[in-house]
């Protein structure tokens, strides 16, 4: 699957569990567009997706199988063929690469 895809479905379904949640706190259905905060939080979900997909291919495996497919370090690691500890540091990096490509301080 593209990295794109994932990440999208990731945003579809992050919106679709907002909307539950909201309903269960409201009488009220939830309004057919979503509001202005709402708004930024799809902005800033499409542009963490753009800067995984900067990633070199083996830190988005990693990013992907750990964050989204919700993965151990150690099912990671068997399913890439690399120790556990390699994992750990592509980890560190590609969340590294993300916070600097987005202007993160830390």
């Amino acid at each position: 699957m593209p990295v794109s895809a994932w990440l999208f479905r990731i945003a579809s379904n992050a919106l679709a569990d907002h909307w539950r949640e909201r309903a269960r706190h409201a009488d009220d259905a939830p309004p057919d567009a979503p509001d202005s905060r709402e708004l930024k939080e799809i902005e800033q979900r499409i542009a963490l997706y753009r800067h995984v997909e900067q990633l070199p291919d083996v830190q988005q495996q990693v990013i992907r199988m750990r964050f989204i497919d919700e993965k151990s370090i150690r099912e990671v690691a068997a399913a890439l063929g690399r120790s556990e500890g390699a994992v750990k540091q592509l980890q560190l990096r590609a969340l590294e690469n993300l916070r600097k490509s987005m202007g993160g301080n830390g």
